[in-house]
């Protein structure tokens, strides 16, 4: 693993009052009912010291900081490390794939 080779993709529970958001909702037209909520990330950082610094308002995504829960490293915890082009990549298709799953997400 090289100094490139330091990013990684996490994934946030929301709480689900974030449904009460109009964005939130229009972004999720398909949303299951009791399926999860989520925020989908990538970062330079270790994922917990990231979602952190989302709860503390530090360069924080509003609905982390408002309606973030945990980590749910089970969804992406063996994509980890990996380049940073990787972690564009992989985002998104977590968030696909989480979308077609019937979870509401949200990717900044």
């Amino acid at each position: 693993m090289g100094r490139k080779d330091h990013h990684h993709v996490y994934v946030v529970e929301l709480h689900r009052d974030v449904l009460y958001e109009g964005k939130f909702l229009k972004a999720n037209p398909d949303y299951i009912d009791g399926k999860p909520c989520v925020y989908v990330g990538m970062t330079g950082l270790d994922p917990d010291i990231r979602f952190d610094k989302h709860k503390a308002g530090i360069q924080a995504n509003a609905y982390v900081a408002k309606f973030g829960l945990q980590l749910l490293p089970d969804l992406y915890e063996a994509y980890n490390p990996m380049s940073y082009e990787d972690a564009r990549t992989m985002e998104v298709e977590i968030g696909i794939k989480l979308r077609e799953a019937g979870f509401g997400v949200w990717q900044a």
